[in-house]
């Protein structure tokens, strides 16, 4: 049965479509006898008023929702500002969302989409829920910014993560490091794949082999940080530097470093991944691979706009990325066996 609309409201109450309109946006400009007939027809059909009856001329709501991994993570901070700066220029609202690595959190914001509570969705969360790839054709529009979905045909922002995290690994290399941990996310998210892609593919260019006890998984967190350098050395093997899949990580594996009092570069040197403002803050300042951010965010509000105003589909976006070198990174050090079984 199809749900019941504002001409079906307007129908029973026996008034047109902008009185059912009024009386739901400006009820005080009404008679209440009408208003009556009105909130009388809404009960007996059932509708439920949303940004489309509130808004018959444009049937939009003009706000997008910028959905997120994790809410609290301030890497997203420069993205909303991205996302923000282009929406406003373009009349638009953004709400962000948090979706806690939860499917049915998801869906709950592409209902609101359906519900005309919002006109669009930007995903970036590191899953996307089976029950939806079944209802591709019936999805309201929606960009991936930053994450990677290979068997989803929708419009994406983002950056080369296997390049990028080469490029990492790349640097520790060059600095004389050849026993090289990896940090890596939640496996097995594309993101995170494709990162530990880069670290092996660089090990490969410099005929390193791979051993996979350097190889611990994480979440992108702090506590992942913490928990996966206590699992290196749990497993006794020798590493001089850690690769981290995320700058959260990369801060959590110094803190734990410390911790058994070790300093950072000297006995070992730590990469991250994204640039936050933590990075550059943190001491030593954070060695990074940065992501333009605040770009990517506007880019993918601009493909939002082009969604919603039916323009032809462009090309995916591809953002580059650059090594930022600071001071957690150095050259490998002769004595780094001796000092890194140090306890505090």
């Amino acid at each position: 049965m199809p749900a019941p609309t504002i001409a079906t409201v307007a129908e029973l109450a026996g008034v047109s479509t902008a009185t059912v309109s009024r009386a739901l946006q400006r009820p005080d400009k009404v008679q209440p006898q009408t208003r009556e007939r009105v909130m009388a027809a809404v009960r007996a059909t059932g509708f439920v008023p949303n940004s489309q009856a509130r808004n018959l001329r444009s049937r939009a709501s003009r706000t997008v929702i910028l959905l997120v991994r994790d809410i609290s993570n301030p890497f997203y901070l420069e993205i909303y500002k991205g996302v923000e700066e282009a929406a406003v220029e373009a009349g638009y609202k953004v709400l962000m969302g948090d979706a806690r690595n939860d499917d049915e959190r998801i869906q709950h914001y592409i209902d609101m989409v359906h519900a005309r509570h919002a006109d669009g969705l930007i995903l970036m969360v590191g899953r996307f829920p089976e029950v939806l790839k079944a209802e591709l054709g019936r999805l309201p529009p929606i960009v991936i910014a930053l994450e990677t979905f290979p068997d989803l045909s929708l419009p994406f922002v983002k950056i080369d993560n296997v390049a990028a995290a080469a490029e990492a690994v790349e640097h520790l290399v060059a600095l004389g490091h050849r026993r090289i941990a990896h940090i890596t996310g939640p496996m097995p998210e594309t993101l995170a794949v494709d990162r530990l892609a880069g670290y092996r593919r660089a090990l490969a260019a410099h005929g390193l082999a791979p051993d996979e006890a350097l190889v611990v998984q994480g979440d992108f967190g702090l506590a992942a940080g913490r928990a996966a350098v206590r699992r290196l050395f749990e497993t006794g093997t020798d590493f001089t530097a850690i690769f981290a899949a995320s700058d959260q990580m990369a801060v959590g594996a110094v803190s734990e470093l410390r911790a058994r009092g070790l300093a950072v570069p000297d006995d070992i040197s730590v990469v991250g991944f994204d640039d936050i403002v933590l990075a550059d803050a943190f001491e030593p300042p954070l060695t990074t691979i940065h992501q333009p951010r605040f770009d990517i965010g506007r880019q993918a509000m601009a493909r939002m706009i082009g969604l919603l105003a039916k323009e032809p589909g462009g090309e995916d976006v591809v953002f580059a990325t650059r090594l930022v070198v600071r001071g957690s990174t150095g050259p490998v050090k002769s004595d780094f066996q001796l000092k890194r079984r140090r306890r505090p």
